[in-house]
């Protein structure tokens, strides 16, 4: 592990966790950097939401968990604001909020004492196939009138489809 920046020291508890993390993300073989000690940005490869950045940075006296995943819905806001919200209440470890913006994050907190290889492992899988298994649904309801202008552009100039195919009944409802 690098010596500690000046800016922020590292107690024995940041440190434990620090390499807590480091573990679960080797052992992942995930994709990260580590911008300062006890600080890291994970690139998480999804098959819906083709990367999800992920944060983990162990604080004081906990973990903050923060994923980006996706801006703020160009139309039925209420409704896509509520088809994550009802998700919620069965999600462990993170949740979606929102910034000022209206952009939309998963978000948590851990005490620092629970951090540990697992729990990383635990977590990061829940980012993943939160971000993952919504992604779809939630940009349908949101940027639907988008959507269907990127795939008439496309079959117009002949482009491929192939990342649209998820949603295919909005722009074409014969399908």
């Amino acid at each position: 592990m690098s010596q500690p920046s000046p800016r922020r020291p590292v107690s024995p508890e940041q440190a434990r966790a620090a390499a807590a993390i480091e573990s679960a993300l080797g052992a992942l073989e995930v994709e990260y950097e580590s911008p300062e000690p006890g600080s890291y940005l994970a690139r998480l490869p999804g098959q819906h939401k083709l990367a999800t950045m992920t944060w983990l940075i162990a604080g004081v006296h906990s973990l903050h968990v923060e994923a980006f995943f996706c801006r703020r819905p160009d139309e039925e806001a209420g409704r896509f604001y509520r088809f994550l919200l009802e998700r919620n209440g069965r999600m462990y470890g993170v949740h979606f909020a929102l910034d000022q913006a209206g952009d939309v994050y998963l978000v948590g907190r851990l005490p620092l004492a629970s951090v540990t290889t697992d729990e990383v492992d635990r977590i990061l899988g829940c980012v993943l196939s939160y971000a993952d298994e919504n992604f779809d649904p939630a940009l349908a309801i949101g940027f639907a009138s988008s959507i269907r202008k990127e795939w008439a552009w496309r079959v117009k100039r002949g482009e491929s489809l192939a990342n649209l195919q998820a949603f295919a009944r909005l722009a074409d409802p014969d399908r």
